[in-house]
Order: C-alpha cells, then sequence, then structure tokens
C-alpha cells in the first residue's frame, strides 16, 4: 500500500513551491562545463593584453584543455560570461601559464610553448634561446628604446 499525502503536507508543498518560483528560484537554465578553443583564445587576448592572432592555437589547445582537466572549466565559463567578474585563481592561471608557456593539468606540468610565451614580449631585451637575434655581433649595441 502506497503511502497518502495528508492534506497539510499537500497544501504545505504547494505554498513552497508557489513561493519558491515567485521568488524566481524556478529550475537552473543548463550550464556549460567548459569554453571552446575560440572563446578561450578571446578570454586569453583579454586578460594578457596580447591579440588574439598573435596567441598560438596549438598553445591554446594545450592550456585549455589543462586547464579543465584541473577543474576550471566552470571558472572559464564564467569569465567568459562575466567580463566584469573577479575569477582570482582560474585568471591568474591563464595569464601564469602564457606568460610561462607552462600549464598544469591533472597530470602534472606541461609545456604548451616555448617560443610563443608571451614573457618574450615583455622581455624585449633577450629572446627565446636558439632564436637567432641578427647578424653577428648585433648583441655588442646597447638595446634601442
Amino acid at each position: 500500500m502506497a503511502p497518502s499525502m495528508t492534506r497539510r503536507a499537500l497544501m504545505l508543498s504547494s505554498a513552497g513551491m508557489t513561493l519558491a518560483l515567485a521568488a524566481g528560484f524556478s529550475r537552473p537554465a543548463q550550464s556549460r562545463d567548459t569554453i571552446g578553443p575560440d572563446e578561450f583564445k578571446a578570454l586569453s587576448a583579454r586578460l594578457t593584453g596580447a591579440e588574439p592572432g598573435d596567441l598560438d592555437s596549438d598553445a591554446a589547445a594545450t592550456i585549455l584543455k589543462g586547464l579543465t582537466s584541473i577543474g576550471r572549466g566552470p571558472g572559464l565559463v564564467m569569465l567568459t560570461e562575466n567580463p566584469n567578474v573577479s575569477a582570482g585563481t582560474v585568471a591568474e592561471d591563464i595569464v601564469a601559464a602564457w606568460y610561462s608557456g607552462v600549464c598544469d593539468t591533472d597530470r602534472g606540468e606541461v609545456l604548451a610553448t616555448f617560443t610563443g610565451a608571451l614573457v618574450w614580449n615583455a622581455l624585449d631585451y633577450t629572446k627565446p634561446f636558439g632564436s637567432c637575434g641578427g647578424e653577428t655581433g648585433y648583441w655588442a649595441d646597447p638595446p634601442q628604446s
């Protein structure tokens, strides 16, 4: 025999549902788990000050995959949908990954890019190792400002 609902329980549950709906506590819309590569590049450009076209697509995919693997997907969605919100750690992780070229993953750190790391843009007096800076002896002259 199925338990019967009392009139009191029915009235209380109906009143509670009515109040919840009136207060705007309806069922939440489906939210995304993470963002796509193009959204990530746009978000990265906004946070780092770089142009989206200057950010390497392979590095972006590696960084996005790493951040998603350590549970940063919802924070990425929040930063994308609400540009004025401060997401703290997530935003710092994005900037650190692009400037260092290294990102955290669920399996440890991975190299996303070396020559494409933004640190080389910030340090205009040096270049990535193994990259030619000019003709022989170019280093003898002081950097131009």
